[in-house]
């Protein structure tokens, strides 16, 4: 056969099984493209029983093709993950692979549910981004799943071996963090293109992604949006549940932004002409007042707490725009800034607007308020409060819920908004006609004015904005190249000391291959705190943590309760009867919020006592339907000793 050349190495019996492999990949892009075909190669998933499930919800765009070399100019526009499988059935007519268009989210768990996973032999990665990675490896732990993690950036690879039980996994590891501008440098004090371009990204993003897409939730789930943000505040007795100041202050967030898209007079647009007037008055707005505010509060020959000039290097001192229609860049963020607006509303008969001279006649119309600096503003200088400023805020907090009530009071009715459909938007760098880079870029170069930076052109802007580390051929074949080396390890059903994690930088060139971390374990242990440093150093606190089982456990163990829908009290006698503990509390995330089931300080929770587990979570989820849930447990031992555990696993 094909594969002899294989098979004299590896032997029939690992062929075979190869070929009768059940394996899901998530991602078909650069990573995806090699492995996929090393897979058509091998003879991977090629055999009766074999199956390789590969999802992607992204498209092909043009700059793909070169380093996607499984697509082609005529796949641009198509499914990634369908293109990738008719290329590589070309290659190799018998490999079995259902191709799939869904995220691999909390939101596709109906689609990718327990039947799917407990049925996958092991995974393997090819995503692009943390947060994805993050989740496939909190399934693969949750289902003892084993996964071949892998990324690239220019010249530089890794290759992780998950194993469970007997490696760290993906999320135990903890990247040393980027090191970032602190918000004041962006929003007051930057000192380079960088911090320009990160606050014109950060802008788009508020205004026509998290904005616009909460105005649209509320748009079409009404009562639905209100209730839900209700139902993290207060309890069904009206009391403020334990997290509610929190969730107060992210509703009042939140609705300031749906207030900003939906309230006349604010934001809210419904022809092109109005969408140019919003983006004159936006430019005043960020190039003109915010300045004159800062200079005003902030004045050049300001001093700091200790006397030096407040505005020493690397802080500039700004200087306001004056709106010019004759300058390219202001009108090219006025440009960007009312076609993004009217995406976002829908408007009627939109086209992109490009010609300057039509919105040239539009500015003209728009009259702008004079602004006049304001001896109230506060300014993030980044320099250390003083002292007692920090309880003073602390204080105002006790009105934060009522101004959330008021606000929900305040939203309008949607039988007043005429149908109004909103369309967020996702920062896309790769389409050049659809204004997200147009806006950024004119963003930054006038913010940059202001401050006296050096510009950058829109390509500039484009691989800073759009963090584009460009991609190396070389850097992906090798890399998957180990991925498979270690699949065949996984197939052999090797030792922990076969496997190894791949770390290499062909700029240098360097290549470490690396045992694989053992899982850290949560073991006993006593925590000494100093309840009172300043005054008394001298004393120290001892809290002993106790683990259940005693020995410890990893992120891969579990408890599981099986005994059917019992009751809240019952499941507490459980804990007592089988481990000689007490529960004290219990709380089961439904949607966003945790809700209790049971608190021994809170009286309202008794009530649930005698009833099934099922029938508490049909108080806040209805249409439950679930076969288990994890409930977070409080566990205490006879002295009073907090005890950890690995997740509980509640099933029906």
């Amino acid at each position: 056969t094909r594969y002899d050349a294989q098979v004299a190495v590896l032997g029939r019996k690992l062929q075979a099984k190869m070929g009768d492999a059940k394996y899901f990949m998530v991602g078909c892009g650069a990573l995806g493209c090699e492995l996929f075909k090393n897979f058509a190669m091998m003879g991977f998933a090629c055999g009766d029983k074999g199956m390789i499930t590969v999802t992607d919800d992204d498209v092909i765009e043009k700059s793909n093709l070169s380093r996607q070399f499984l697509f082609r100019n005529f796949n641009v526009g198509q499914s990634k993950s369908v293109a990738a499988t008719n290329a590589v059935k070309g290659m190799n007519g018998a490999i079995k692979i259902d191709a799939r268009q869904d995220r691999v989210s909390p939101a596709t768990e109906s689609v990718y549910d327990d039947a799917f996973w407990e049925g996958l032999d092991g995974v393997v990665n090819a995503l692009d981004n943390v947060k994805a990675r993050q989740y496939v490896d909190a399934r693969c732990v949750f289902f003892g799943k084993p996964l071949l993690e892998s990324g690239t950036m220019g010249t530089k690879c890794n290759v992780q071996c998950v194993i469970p039980h007997r490696t760290i996994n993906y999320g135990g590891r903890k990247d040393p963090e980027t090191k970032e501008a602190p918000e004041c440098a962006l929003h007051n004090f930057p000192h380079n293109i960088n911090h320009c371009l990160s606050l014109g990204r950060s802008e788009f993003v508020g205004m026509f992604e998290t904005q616009a897409g909460q105005a649209s939730q509320y748009l079409e789930k009404g009562e639905g949006f209100v209730s839900e943000m209700s139902g993290k505040i207060w309890g069904p007795g009206g009391e403020i549940l334990p997290d509610g100041m929190g969730a107060a202050k992210e509703a009042n967030e939140v609705l300031g932004g749906v207030f900003e898209c939906l309230l006349e007079g604010k934001g809210r647009v419904r022809t092109m002409e109005e969408c140019v007037a919003w983006a004159r008055v936006k430019f005043e707005e960020y190039f003109c007042n915010k300045i004159k505010q800062l200079v005003f509060s902030c004045p050049e020959d300001m001093k700091n707490a200790s006397g030096a000039p407040f505005w020493s290097p690397p802080k500039r001192f700004p200087s306001a725009l004056v709106f010019d229609a004759e300058d390219p860049v202001h009108m090219g963020f006025i440009m960007g800034a009312a076609n993004l607006r009217a995406q976002v509303y829908n408007i009627a008969g939109y086209k992109p607007l490009r010609d300057a001279n039509v919105i040239k006649g539009m500015l003209s119309k728009v009259a702008v308020k004079e602004f006049v600096p304001s001896k109230d503003a506060k300014i993030d200088t980044g320099e250390k409060k003083p002292e007692g400023e920090g309880e003073a805020m602390q204080v105002d907090e006790g009105s934060v819920v009522d101004q959330a009530k008021a606000n929900l009071g305040q939203l309008p009715p949607l039988g007043t908004l005429g149908g109004l459909k909103m369309s967020p938007l996702s920062f896309e760098k790769d389409d050049d006609s659809n204004f997200h880079m147009d806006f950024i870029s004119s963003f930054a170069n006038l913010r940059a004015r202001n401050y006296s930076i050096e510009e950058v052109d829109f390509l500039q802007a484009k691989l800073i904005a759009g963090r584009i580390i460009p991609a190396l051929a070389t850097t992906t074949s090798l890399v998957t190249g180990f991925v498979c080396l270690e699949l065949i390890k996984l197939l052999q059903q090797g030792s922990k000391a076969a496997f190894k994690d791949l770390q290499c930088n062909l700029a240098m060139p360097m290549l470490m291959q690396i045992d694989p971390e053992a899982p850290p374990k949560n073991v006993a242990r006593t925590i000494k705190s100093k309840p009172d440093p300043v005054n008394h150093p001298e004393y120290e606190e001892e809290e002993e943590v106790v683990t259940l089982p005693k020995d410890g456990f990893t992120v891969w163990d579990k408890i599981v309760i099986d005994k059917g829908d019992m009751t809240v009290q019952a499941f507490l006698d459980w804990w007592k009867t089988e481990h000689g503990v007490s529960c004290t509390a219990f709380a089961v995330k439904i949607g966003d919020a945790a809700r209790p089931f049971y608190n021994q300080f809170m009286q309202g929770t008794k009530a649930n006592l005698p009833l099934k587990m099922s029938e508490v979570y049909k108080k806040y989820e209805p249409n439950f339907k679930a076969k288990y849930f994890m409930p977070e447990c409080s566990i205490q031992d006879s002295d009073m000793n907090e005890v950890e555990t690995p997740h509980v696993i509640f099933k029906f």
